[in-house]
């Protein structure tokens, strides 16, 4: 292990001091001075124009509107859930078993909304 100086001075990339840009192989001992371009276990130079685009629009449109409807019963159920502990905690039971049947009734909707479209899944 090589002693560190007290004050090292700052490193910045592409610096004039010939010591600051060195490999740092002690601690990284996988990467190369010449990483990246001249590796030769880089064989490829990546996934090619139009990766991880949607090829179709329509499709896309459906997935949204299926996000954004179920994050909205996710919400729904979410205050349902509040206002029903509130009334059960108060004694009111009747307004609980309301609210816990809203939360099975969105819990179908969203299952509505998954077999909805069988390709999507």
């Amino acid at each position: 292990m090589t002693a560190v100086p007290p004050n090292p001075p700052p490193y910045h990339p592409g610096s004039e001091q010939p010591s600051l840009n060195r490999p740092v192989r002690e601690r990284y001992p996988q990467i190369r001075a010449t990483s990246g371009y001249g590796d030769p276990r880089v064989d490829r130079t990546g996934p090619g124009p139009g990766a991880g685009t949607e090829q179709d629009p329509e499709r896309s449109a459906r997935l949204s509107a299926r996000l954004v409807i179920a994050m909205t019963v996710v919400i729904g159920q979410l205050w349902a859930l509040t206002v029903g502990v509130n009334e059960w905690m108060r004694g009111h039971t009747d307004t609980a078993w309301w609210c816990a049947g809203f939360l099975g009734l969105s819990f179908l909707v969203v299952l509505g909304l998954w077999y909805s479209d069988p390709k999507d899944r």
